[in-house]
């Protein structure tokens, strides 16, 4: 890991969430990712899965954690199961964990080799009632694959077909959707570095520069701040790119006389940031590119003024769409006739707004949590209105990240230049 180790109290205190919510008699397994392959011989990077990062803190491939509170032997309550470490192995893929260095991360003191765990699971399997299982329930998934969690959900109900099982997934899209303060101050790391990284760009960018050596510029802030790299890949989209939401390329040169629109965070300890800013390419908006952006920046601000706890992501969403009709009329986007005759399945703005305004962050960049439940206090959610003008070219799109309080919100991001006119004095130094 690139990352400063974390305060392993973070786990320990998720672990704890977790355990509150499970039936009595019960035992809950979860598994680590699968390692990818790529071609030839090779793996793709290994991405741990993120509900056993969030109980454990482990990003070793082969990781186990088995929980069972009942467990008449205290020391098998907590029970992080790791690949055992091979010399030879070693020689080639790097260092693995030792039990010493897991439990300073994990805060789990009992550790076992996974060659060993099938002689002691049974027998626990045998003293409960039910099994919880991990399966990936994120709303936005769309992976076919049979990855690991439900290859092993499969074979544990062959060997187990008389047990009761449970859904670990549903109580942590719960759990993982509220941050505790301590995921928060992670989070503001992360934060943080794509704020300094958003900074650096301003003196970097100019008429000539090809997106992708900004992307290079990121990456190389990110990971001499010691991130892990990026959140998610980023966007660096400069003209009519805007307009592409998940613009991929990165591969134009930036004209002067255009916006670019660049969409990035830093991973921190496995949490995400996720930042988005538009800044003009030559240093300088014209009047009508500061037009629609001073209008974007006021959806924006509206929008985190709405968010709350007590309103659900589909009632905001509509709220600030009702915002929006209003402001586009206003720079000349939609007419009133435009508006009078709006399908209210799709609504006039959404020519120029077409996706969502918020999604809940952490872990994943996409985090689980609810859409249609109340918001409440502890989520984080990105700002992120965007106006996308395709007879003018243009596309505009403000986020920030915010961490839903008891009365309303924190901005997360509140320190990264976010004005017109600090944009444009940073560019012009």
């Amino acid at each position: 890991m690139k990352h400063l180790p974390l305060n392993p109290d973070i786990f320990r205190q998720n672990r704890k969430r977790f355990l509150a919510e499970m039936a009595p008699r019960s035992i809950a397994i979860f598994n680590s990712n699968d390692e990818l392959p790529a071609n030839g011989d090779a793996l793709h990077p290994f991405v741990q899965n993120s509900d056993l990062y969030w109980l454990t803190g482990i990003e070793q491939e082969d990781t186990m954690l088995v929980l069972m509170p009942h467990n008449p032997d205290p020391q098998y309550r907590e029970v992080l199961v790791l690949v055992r470490p091979n010399e030879l192995k070693e020689k080639w893929d790097g260092h693995r964990l030792r039990a010493s260095e897991a439990t300073a991360i994990s805060g789990i003191e009992t550790i076992v080799w996974l060659d060993t765990l099938d002689g002691l699971l049974q027998p626990w399997i045998h003293l409960s009632e039910n099994i919880y299982l991990n399966s990936n329930e994120n709303d936005r998934k769309h992976n076919q694959v049979m990855v690991r969690d439900y290859r092993y959900a499969k074979e544990m109900q062959e060997r187990y077909p008389l047990h009761q099982y449970k859904r670990s997934a549903a109580i942590l899209k719960e759990l993982r959707a509220i941050k505790t303060p301590l995921e928060i101050e992670v989070m503001q790391q992360a934060m943080d570095i794509t704020g300094k990284t958003f900074q650096r760009l301003l003196k970097f960018i100019r008429p000539g520069v090809i997106e992708y050596e900004i992307e290079a510029e990121i990456q190389h802030s990110f990971l001499s701040q010691r991130a892990s790299g990026p959140a998610y890949g980023s966007i660096i989209a400069s003209g009519d790119s805007a307009r592409v939401l998940h613009y991929v390329e990165n591969n134009r040169e930036c004209k002067d006389g255009d916006l670019i629109l660049m969409d990035f965070g830093a991973r921190y300890g496995n949490y995400c940031a996720d930042l988005t800013r538009t800044v003009p390419v030559n240093g300088k908006f014209t009047r009508r590119q500061k037009t629609v952006y001073n209008a974007c920046l006021h959806l924006h601000h509206y929008a985190a003024s709405i968010l709350k706890p007590g309103i659900s992501i589909v009632d905001y969403t509509e709220k600030v769409g009702d915002e929006a009709t209003v402001v586009f009329h206003k720079i000349g986007l939609l007419k009133k006739s435009d508006i009078k005759n709006e399908d209210p399945a799709n609504r006039a703005y959404r020519r120029y707004l077409y996706h969502g305004i918020s999604h809940h962050l952490g872990i994943d960049v996409h985090d689980v949590g609810t859409r249609t439940e109340p918001i409440r206090a502890g989520m984080v959610f990105t700002v992120e209105p965007g106006i996308y003008i395709e007879e003018e070219g243009m596309g505009i799109r403000i986020e920030n990240n915010f961490w839903i309080t008891k009365n309303g919100n924190k901005d997360l991001m509140k320190n990264i230049p976010i004005t017109v006119e600090e944009i444009e004095a940073l560019m012009k130094k």
